[in-house]
């Protein structure tokens, strides 16, 4: 464990544990740094497959730690320029990650725990969870979490909450598409397994690939150029190893070669 991050690697999945519940897992420097070098490094691990982010105590995350945002009135422009980078730097890191992302939501997820959970490609939140972009009443924006959020909870939800900073619950996030699914507190390790199971059945490359796909048909207007690059991508899937694979042990009833 490192300033509020704990790492731990069984097989092919990595936990990522928010470990500061004193603070309600509030991002600082130091676990804003830690973040992104840990999904930096995993994302590359070739014996990595599934990352799982998960928090200790009540709160998921209550998002960027009050001294943090203190501290940048009082800096140079470039100095909060560089650290507002750093914390871009760290969703963009969760968003990009080329392994599948699973956030695991047992509390208030506030603010940037909120982008945490948007920029997660999976995401399940306990009953209980509570959720809400506060940044307004801080005098501020939720602009670096903006893609994100908006990504999973579409423009009209992202209006209403980021205006408004209210809380909402696990069955409204579920509503507008932040979170896939909402259990019991007790339920949501099964959801956890169930899900990394299913991940371990994918091909690793089609997987990261269908990442990248996912954000470049997200942001491609319609159109020829669209169809080429669908085109060519697939073309390119069909020919790889891991089609090849996937069709034989499809076609000789076994399963395929990375499916455990």
């Amino acid at each position: 464990m490192e300033n509020g991050l704990l790492v731990k690697v069984e097989g092919a999945v990595a936990t990522l544990r928010l470990t500061r519940p004193q603070v309600h897992n509030a991002l600082d420097d130091s676990l804003i740094a830690n973040l992104t070098q840990a999904f930096q490094k995993l994302g590359v691990a070739d014996s990595v497959r599934v990352i799982v982010l998960e928090a200790e105590g009540k709160s998921f995350c209550a998002g960027l730690d009050v001294s943090w945002v203190k501290r940048g009135a009082d800096q140079s422009r470039e100095d909060g320029q560089r650290d507002a980078m750093q914390l871009a730097v760290m969703v963009d890191a969760i968003d990009r990650c080329p392994k599948p992302v699973i956030a695991l939501v047992q509390g208030a997820a506030l603010g940037g725990g909120v982008g945490l959970v948007a920029a997660a490609d999976i995401a399940v939140a306990a009953e209980e969870a509570s959720f809400a972009l506060t940044e307004v009443r801080l005098g501020l924006e939720a602009t670096i979490i903006g893609p994100q959020v908006i990504a999973a909870m579409g423009g009209r939800a992202s209006r209403r909450y980021w205006l408004t900073g209210e809380r909402f619950d696990a069955r409204e996030a579920f509503h507008t598409g932040l979170v896939h699914a909402v259990v019991g507190a007790d339920k949501l390790a099964e959801a956890r397994d169930r899900i990394v199971e299913s991940c371990l059945k994918g091909a690793p490359a089609a997987i990261a690939g269908s990442k990248e796909a996912i954000r470049l048909l997200s942001e491609a207007e319609t159109g020829p150029d669209l169809m080429r690059l669908i085109a060519h991508r697939f073309a390119d899937c069909r020919q790889g190893d891991e089609a090849r694979e996937g069709v034989a042990s499809f076609l000789e009833k076994r399963k395929p070669s990375w499916s455990v």
